[in-house]
Parts: C-alpha cells; sequence; structure tokens
C-alpha cells in the first residue's frame, strides 16, 4: 500500500495567509547593521574627555586624541560638540559627578563618597571629580573649572548640612576626600591601593563624616570664627 499523501487542508492550516514573494524576501535577507546609538557615542565622547582632562593640559588636548579614545572618528566629535571649546565646557561641568558622589543620606555619606572615590579609581583609572587637582593646567579654563566644582560640588553639598560653618565643614570634607583620591588614584600609595574597599569605607569614612555631621549639640567639630 502507497504511503498516504497528506491533503492540502492538511499541509496548510486554514487561516493561515498565503506566503507572498515579499515575505520569502524579508525572511532570507540578514538583519541591517545596527548604528551606535547617538545618546551612547556622545557619553562615550565625554567619558574619553573627561579622562584626558584628568591627565593632561587643556591646550594639549586634540579632538583627535578624544576621538581615538572615544572609539569614534574625530568629525563625529564636530558633528556632536562643534568645537573643542563646547566640547570642554560640556567636560568642565560637575553636576553628573556630584549626582553620584552625593547620592546618599546625610548620615550614610561620608562612607559613600569614600566608596566612590576608591570604586570609580579601580574600575575606570579615575574619579572624574579629581579633575579639579589639575585646575592649575589648564590656564584659564582652569577657573572655569574651580567656579563649577564651588557651585556644583562643595556649595552644593554645604547646602545639605546643617548647624554652623555649612561652608567650611562642606570644604573640609571634600578636601579630604580629594586627599584619598590623590593617594590611591596619582601617588598609588601600594598600601592603600591593595586594602580591600571595604575596609578603607570602614577606616576613611568616619573621619569624611565627622565634618559632615552637626555637633553643634555637644561643642565638638566645629569651626569657630
Amino acid at each position: 500500500m502507497s504511503p498516504m499523501t497528506p491533503s492540502p487542508d492538511a499541509r496548510t492550516p486554514p487561516d493561515a495567509a498565503p506566503r507572498t514573494a515579499a515575505d520569502t524576501a524579508a525572511t532570507s535577507m540578514p538583519p541591517a547593521p545596527v548604528r551606535r546609538d547617538a545618546e551612547a557615542t556622545k557619553v562615550a565622547i565625554l567619558r574619553a574627555a573627561r579622562h584626558l582632562l584628568a591627565r593632561q593640559a587643556h591646550a594639549d588636548i586634540t579632538l583627535k586624541a578624544v576621538a581615538v579614545r572615544a572609539g569614534v572618528s574625530a568629525p563625529l566629535v564636530v558633528k556632536y560638540f562643534g568645537n573643542k571649546d563646547a566640547l570642554f565646557a560640556h567636560v568642565m561641568s560637575f553636576d553628573e559627578d556630584a549626582d553620584a558622589l552625593l547620592a546618599a543620606p546625610l548620615p550614610e555619606l561620608g562612607r559613600h563618597m569614600v566608596r566612590h572615590v576608591v570604586v570609580s579609581q579601580r574600575e575606570r583609572g579615575t574619579d572624574p571629580v579629581l579633575r579639579i587637582v589639575f585646575a592649575p593646567l589648564h590656564g584659564d579654563h582652569g577657573e572655569v573649572l574651580r567656579a563649577n566644582f564651588r557651585a556644583q560640588v562643595t556649595e552644593r553639598l554645604a547646602a545639605r548640612l546643617t548647624g554652623p560653618d555649612t561652608g567650611a565643614r562642606a570644604e573640609l570634607a571634600v578636601a579630604t576626600l580629594l586627599g584619598l583620591g590623590v593617594m590611591f588614584g596619582i601617588a598609588r600609595g601600594p598600601e592603600l591601593r591593595a586594602m580591600p574597599v571595604e575596609d578603607i569605607v570602614d577606616r576613611y569614612g568616619p573621619t569624611v563624616q565627622a565634618h559632615l555631621d552637626d555637633h553643634q549639640d555637644t561643642g565638638q567639630g566645629t569651626i569657630r570664627g
């Protein structure tokens, strides 16, 4: 007995639409190449520029160097930012960096800030806030960097503090933090760099927090005029 041949109804579901030539072509065509997202490209360019600014004088940084670091072409940097001055106007802002640095409740902020600096150094090789250390290298642009740092980091931190001397306490807390960043990332202290992150946080966090806390009730830790 010869095998039974399936009926047309068995081969094709009754509710299935017939395949067209366009359907066949669509399934056989390779997927279109995915273009790099414009926003991701901008982020990569800004990250590259921040990296270079934390290591070189502004005058020595070229758009080509930024492009190479970001993995894009120099014309693409110009397309998104126009020119070097416009690019570095973005780079010299600390707003986004301060968002990450200050993203903790005040009682836990000292430990968070220390952890942020150390983890940034270990994972990215630099902490963007540490760019302020290199302000003297950048000529007139250094003053822009200083003004942004004061407004966007120290004054913003001071606004969160209570009690007396909030401005001075904020500057002392940030100075303490920058000292850690310099020893870890610039002086590259071997003992410090060998410590587990949480050990550094446990030892250094209270030092930063001491400037953030309001000690007016006990009369300790304030700066008297």
